[in-house]
């Protein structure tokens, strides 16, 4: 991913940014210091145009409204991490990185709330306004949904597997 590769017609909240955070996020081995700090400068650029964004989103919206509340707070996290200095060590840096990936697919998550998108939790690609799709709240164990959301009909059975 290199955002300077992105469309400007491209939406930000991107399938391809947020499959590229989530890679990042679930990587089991520690990557060069290099790559790291390549997905490092991507995720800072693409945040700081969904922060820009999803303030711009917001400011028409009443100061009750929940979705922009729960955004803005989102927004203020994703700031305090933007300021985060360099860690100490590969490992630490990898850390730092994966908060800024974590942040980046939060703010895709409210971008698409804020905009009506919607994804599917399984395969998080939008659904279409002619996409058959379910309800999904499966259980965690500690008793709530685990993801709640919606599902492309197409998707159960990858759900049903696992």
């Amino acid at each position: 991913m290199n955002a300077s590769d992105t469309p400007t017609d491209a939406p930000l909240a991107s399938v391809t940014v947020r499959a590229a955070a989530g890679w990042f996020i679930d990587q089991p081995t520690l990557l060069r210091h290099q790559t790291v700090k390549g997905f490092e400068q991507d995720f800072r650029e693409h945040l700081w145009k969904l922060i820009a964004h999803l303030e711009q989103l917001t400011g028409d919206l009443p100061a009750d409204d929940v979705p922009r509340n729960v955004a803005l707070a989102r927004v203020s996290e994703a700031r305090r991490r933007l300021e985060e200095i360099e860690a100490t060590g590969l490992h630490g840096e990898v850390e730092r990185v994966k908060r800024l990936a974590r942040s980046l697919i939060a703010l895709c998550d409210h971008h698409d709330t804020l905009t009506g998108v919607r994804m599917c939790v399984v395969c998080d690609k939008p659904i279409e306004d002619s996409d058959p799709w379910a309800p999904y709240d499966r259980l965690s164990p500690s008793g709530g949904a685990d993801r709640p959301g919606r599902i492309h009909t197409r998707c159960i059975d990858a759900v049903r597997r696992h």
